[in-house]
């Protein structure tokens, strides 16, 4: 049987969401190897940097030479990784991988650089597109995260269906994060006064219908939390109206957004597009109740476990919003029902399912 090679890039790079996605994968098949003791597997995880890393039982970590590590990211991949594991099997990740390495499985998370190519800028558009096509086409597994993200895969030519491996993420690592509620404090907000949203000015996260809802004056008296790296400065650079009752975190903690999303009145995801859509669940899992968008895989993920409110409607979500906060009945059944969504997404579930595919795969 083959190495498996993970292709660890995404280690001590800026953090984000397919990242987490990939560093909680490695994690879940680090444990599953663990409860199959005798299987033969043999498992790396090969980084590029001195970067620190988690300890893992069953997955050796291959730092590659002082040399390779003064490599660009992208030629790092591209030309060294495929060369130095040549006769492993690479799985990747987090969107891209080496083209040259035909024994591949890369996982794309979504297909939004050809849905919402107004979030991207050209020379990314280009760079990606130019690797999906080549990655669907060379590559013997092609992972995504939801049934929606594998029809836009199919419907943008990446790959055929055949090729295409649906795993969805799981959300139950927020259950193993003490909540840290310092953020409360420093913001000065009430427990269940403030809604909880993305700080990110991408068009397709829509979070301009939420300042406008905000701005009304059924919602004067709630505060709007935008948790991430973007600003008030870069929301009003892109011509967005900022009312007072909104607040930014910057970029915070794990610990820390797990205590905002205990103590929030909801979450509020209003995103055109979603390849998955990973806080509505992980804030489920924490008893907070969402509003959502009917977009992209959101019914797929979030099914009848929060209230859907009409993407480029203000009063819908001021309406929606109010109900969640005000109406205990309304609160508590959002809440029921979305432990019981969130309850079937786990890790250890998604590491199944990818690793079984690949071992089948792998011989």
């Amino acid at each position: 049987m083959k190495t498996i090679a993970f292709n660890g890039k995404f280690f001590g790079a800026a953090p984000t969401g397919v990242h987490k996605v990939a560093e909680q994968l490695v994690a879940a098949i680090d444990a599953l190897i663990a409860g199959q003791a005798g299987n033969g597997l043999d498992c790396a995880l090969v980084v590029r940097d001195r970067v620190e890393i988690p300890s893992y039982r069953n997955i050796s970590c291959v730092r590659e030479s002082r040399w390779a590590r003064k490599m660009h990211r992208i030629a790092w991949e591209q030309c060294y990784l495929p060369l130095a594991r040549r006769r492993d099997f690479i799985l990747n990740l987090c969107n891209l991988g080496p083209l040259f390495h035909r024994d591949s499985a890369t996982m794309i998370h979504d297909a939004q650089v050809y849905s919402a190519p107004e979030s991207y800028s050209l020379p990314f558009r280009l760079w990606y597109k130019s690797l999906y096509f080549f990655i669907g086409k060379r590559h013997r597994i092609i992972f995504t995260v939801s049934e929606f993200s594998k029809s836009e895969l199919v419907r943008y030519g990446i790959a055929d269906p055949d090729k295409i491996v649906v795993v969805h993420n799981g959300c139950d690592h927020v259950l193993q994060v003490q909540p840290d509620a310092r953020q409360l404090a420093t913001l000065r907000l009430k427990p269940r006064r403030y809604v909880l949203a993305l700080a990110n000015t991408q068009k397709h996260k829509n979070i301009g219908i939420l300042l406008k809802a905000f701005a009304g004056a059924q919602l004067g008296d709630v505060e709007l939390v935008l948790f991430g790296g973007a600003t008030r400065a870069d929301f009003e650079g892109h011509g967005h109206v900022v009312p007072p009752n909104v607040r930014f975190t910057g970029r915070i903690a794990d610990a820390e957004l797990v205590g905002l999303m205990a103590n929030a009145g909801a979450l509020a995801f209003p995103s055109l597009t979603e390849g998955f859509g990973l806080p509505p669940l992980e804030a489920m899992a924490l008893g907070c109740p969402v509003v959502a968008a009917p977009c992209g895989a959101l019914p797929e993920v979030c099914g009848k476990a929060v209230l859907y409110a009409d993407p480029f409607d203000p009063d819908a979500w001021s309406s929606n919003i109010l109900a969640v906060l005000n109406d205990e009945a309304v609160r508590q059944s959002l809440i029921f029902a979305g432990l019981g969504q969130a309850g079937g997404f786990t890790w250890k579930q998604a590491a199944r399912s990818l690793f079984e595919t690949v071992r089948a795969v792998t011989g």
